[in-house]
C-alpha cells in the first residue's frame, strides 16, 4: 500500500549456497561499462547472446533472463527483500530478516527459484514437460511448481497475463549438471485449488516452522500462553486498543519478539494478486508464536484495485461483484491455511482511487459489497482498509452491505481514531477503529530496525 491519502487521495533460514552461472562464457572480467556492453555481461551476472536472451544456471536448471531484468543470489544477499513489483530473477533462499519497504502494492512478472523440500504447498512438475506448461490465471496472480529433478521451487508472478511469466518457464531447460542431494526429491503436497481456478496456485515461498495450508502435527506443543477463548481475556476479545505498525512482509520471530514491549498489533498480508512483497516467514507456526507472544494481527487481503486506481491490478466495472466475491473466497482459504479461525476479522486492502469518477466509485462500491456478503457466508468478519478520503468515505456514505471495521489511512501524524475531518464520529464506532496514521519510515526496537507503517488501534483484530 503506498499512502493512500494522497490519492484523494533477519526464524532462521540459513544462507544457501548455491550455482549460479553464466551459460556459455567465461568468468567476469573487471569491468567497465564498455566491456560489459561487448560482452553482452551486466551486474547481475547474467550472459546475453547475438542470438537471445541472457541466460542463468541454478541447481541444474537454465532459466532465458529477458532484458532488463535484475538477477539476485539470496545466499550473497541475504537481507534483499523479494519483491513482485518489479521484473527479477532471485535464486536461493531469502534471509530470515529480509529489509523490505515498508510497503508495495503491485505485481509484474517475477521469478522466485529456491530449493524445495520445505514442505510449502505447490504443483509437482517435472522438467521435460515444462515445454508445454501452461499457466491459469488465478486470484493470486502466481503459480507455483516444485520440479524434482533439480529439486527447487518456483514461485512465479505475473501482472495482468499470465502469457510472459508462462514463456519464461516454458524456455527454462534441465541441464543435467546439477546431481539432487539426499531429500532433494522431496516434494510438497499439493494445496486445494480455489475456488474456479487451476490448482497449480499454492501457498507463498518460503522456510518457515510448518507449511502454510498444513494442519498442525494433532498432539503437538500448544503454546501455554495463549488464553482460551472461554477465559474472556484482553488476548482474546474481538477488539484492542493500542499501538501498532505494519511492514511489507512478516518479520522473523526474533524481531518479533524484539518489537513487542513497544507494539500490540501488527498487520500481515495474507494473499491478493497486488500483494506486492514474498512472505517466507510468513505460517501458520509464525502466526500461533505471535499470538502467543501477545499481538493481535489485522490478516489483509491485497487483491484487485478500483477501475481508477494507481495500479495495474484492476477489477472493471463490468466484474467488480464477481470479484469482490472471488477475492472473499480466496482470502478465507488463505486464513485457514494460516490457522487464522472463523470469526475473525479479514481486512481487503483498497487503495486510493479517483473518487470522484462516479462511476468507478459504484464499482468499487459493488466490489466491497460482494466481499462483506460472501465473506460473511465464509464464516469471517468482513473489514476494509483504504484511504479516509476515498474508499472508507464512500463506503460509509453508500447503502451497501458494510463491513463491520475498518482501517483507515490518513497520515496527518495524529495517533488518534476519532476526530477525522471525513469520517464523523458515529461511523464504526466503538473498537471498529484502526487508524495509519504516519507512512514509511525507519524504526528501532530491541535494537532491531525495519521500515514501517504506523498505526493507532480502537479496532476489530484477531
Amino acid at each position: 500500500m503506498r499512502r493512500a491519502v494522497l490519492f484523494s487521495v533477519s526464524s532462521g533460514a540459513a544462507a544457501v549456497a548455491a550455482a549460479l552461472t553464466v551459460a556459455g562464457t567465461a568468468p567476469a572480467r573487471p569491468a567497465s561499462h564498455q566491456a560489459a556492453a561487448l560482452t553482452g555481461r551486466g551486474p547481475a551476472g547474467g550472459a546475453a547472446t547475438a542470438h537471445g536472451p541472457r541466460v542463468v544456471e541454478y541447481r541444474g536448471l537454465r532459466v532465458p533472463v529477458p532484458a532488463g531484468w535484475e538477477v539476485h543470489r539470496l545466499d550473497r544477499e541475504p537481507s534483499r527483500c523479494v519483491r513482485y513489483d518489479r521484473h527479477a530473477v532471485y535464486l536461493g533462499r531469502p534471509g530470515p530478516q529480509p529489509d523490505c519497504p515498508a510497503r508495495v502494492v503491485g505485481r509484474t512478472e517475477a521469478l522466485h527459484i529456491q530449493p524445495a523440500g520445505n514442505g510449502r504447498a505447490a504443483r509437482t512438475v517435472h522438467a521435460r514437460r515444462l515445454a508445454s506448461l501452461t499457466v491459469a490465471r488465478t486470484a493470486g496472480h502466481e503459480t507455483r511448481l516444485t520440479l524434482p529433478e533439480a529439486g527447487v521451487t518456483i514461485t512465479g508472478v505475473y501482472g495482468t497475463d499470465p502469457a510472459r511469466l508462462q514463456r519464461i518457464l516454458r524456455g527454462t531447460r534441465l541441464s543435467g549438471k546439477w546431481k539432487a542431494g539426499p531429500g532433494a526429491r522431496r516434494t510438497a503436497v499439493p494445496s486445494p485449488p480455489e475456488e474456479g481456478a487451476s490448482p497449480d496456485e499454492g501457498a507463498e515461498s518460503g522456510d518457515g516452522p510448518a507449511p502454510v495450508g498444513s494442519p498442525e502435527p494433532s498432539g503437538g506443543p500448544v503454546p501455554t500462553d495463549v488464553p482460551s477463548p472461554s477465559q474472556g481475556t484482553a488476548l482474546e476479545r474481538p477488539w484492542v486498543r493500542g499501538r501498532g505498525f505494519d511492514t511489507c512482509t512478516a518479520p522473523s520471530l526474533a524481531t518479533m519478539r524484539a518489537w513487542r514491549p513497544s507494539f500490540k498489533v501488527t498487520n500481515i498480508y495474507i494473499g491478493g494478486a497486488a500483494r506486492g512483497c514474498a512472505q517466507p516467514n510468513l505460517t501458520a507456526s509464525w502466526v500461533r508464536q505471535v499470538r502467543a507472544m501477545g499481538y493481535r494481527l489485522t490478516a489483509t487481503y491485497v487483491g484487485l484495485q478500483a477501475p481508477c486506481g494507481y495500479r495495474r491490478q484492476r477489477f472493471t466495472a463490468g466484474n467488480a461483484a464477481s470479484q469482490g466475491a472471488r477475492a472473499a473466497a480466496d482470502a478465507a482459504r488463505r486464513a485457514r491455511a494460516l490457522g487464522i479461525p472463523e470469526g475473525n476479522p479479514l481486512y481487503y486492502d483498497m487503495e486510493g482511487y479517483r473518487h470522484g469518477n462516479s462511476a468507478c466509485r459504484a464499482a468499487v462500491l459493488r466490489f466491497v459489497d460482494n466481499w462483506v456478503d460472501r465473506l460473511k457466508s465464509e464464516g469471517y468478519v468482513p473489514c476494509l482498509y483504504s484511504s479516509s478520503t476515498s474508499g472508507i468515505r464512500d463506503v460509509g456514505r453508500s447503502s451497501i452491505s458494510k463491513p463491520l471495521g475498518i482501517w483507515f489511512a490518513n497520515w496527518d501524524g495524529r495517533a488518534k481514531v476519532y476526530g477525522d475531518p471525513h469520517l464523523p464520529d458515529g461511523w464504526w464506532s466503538p473498537h471498529r477503529r484502526i487508524k495509519q496514521y504516519r507512512g514509511g519510515h525507519r524504526e528501532t526496537h530491541g535494537g532491531v530496525s525495519l521500515l514501517v507503517d504506523s498505526d493507532i488501534a480502537d479496532g476489530r483484530v484477531y
